[in-house]
């Protein structure tokens, strides 16, 4: 089993950068395809990102591709979400996830097993 705590949230202006931190202690983090989801007021949680065991694949969104940069470090045991050229509609609580998948792709199907409880990040106009 693991623990993940996710930290780096805030209010940010469009256009601007925030980078999501996730912590994952227990088990490693290393065993675990790792990803990012979110959900906005008053939407069902979507996916966002997710990177394999080793970092080499990497499956996102199409909603946040191109501005978002997932990446973990095995080492710390924590995983990354760079999100740049932010917009209003990415104001959602970020969740950070972690899955016995497959690949990253699966987990954009399946889900996770553990999730952090949350971060939010609010994008003004």
């Amino acid at each position: 089993q693991v623990q993940l705590v996710e930290s780096g949230g805030g209010l940010v202006q469009a256009g601007g950068s925030l980078r999501l931190s996730c912590a994952a202690s227990g088990r490693t983090a290393s065993s675990y395809i790792m990803g990012w989801f979110r959900r906005a007021p008053g939407k069902e949680r979507e996916f966002v990102a997710a990177i394999s065991r080793s970092g080499v694949s990497i499956h996102y969104a199409d909603s946040v591709k191109g501005r978002f940069t997932i990446s973990r470090d095995n080492a710390k045991n924590t995983v990354y979400l760079q999100m740049n050229s932010l917009k209003p509609e990415d104001t959602a609580v970020y969740y950070c996830a972690a899955g016995v998948r497959t690949t990253p792709q699966e987990m954009r199907i399946k889900g996770a097993d553990y999730w952090g409880q949350g971060t939010q990040v609010t994008v003004s106009s």
